[in-house]
């Protein structure tokens, strides 16, 4: 990963979130949310490079039968 890639980022296995990153020191990086313009520091094992990753990322909840 390198600065202007786009990765995202899950949290609480429910909301993804597509955010840029601005710059790499070590394993933090500062990354930009593109829908409001935060910026915030992360390692790199919160980062996922791909959409494909992140769908695989968020477990399927179990469905319950009423």
């Amino acid at each position: 990963m390198k600065a202007g890639d786009t990765a995202y980022l899950v949290e609480s296995n429910r909301f993804v979130y597509e955010v840029e990153i601005l710059r790499c020191n070590g394993e933090l990086y500062i990354v930009c949310f593109k829908d409001n313009g935060v910026g915030l520091y992360f390692k790199a094992y919160h980062l996922l490079l791909t959409s494909w990753k992140t769908v695989k990322s968020i477990s399927q909840a179990p469905e319950h039968k009423v």
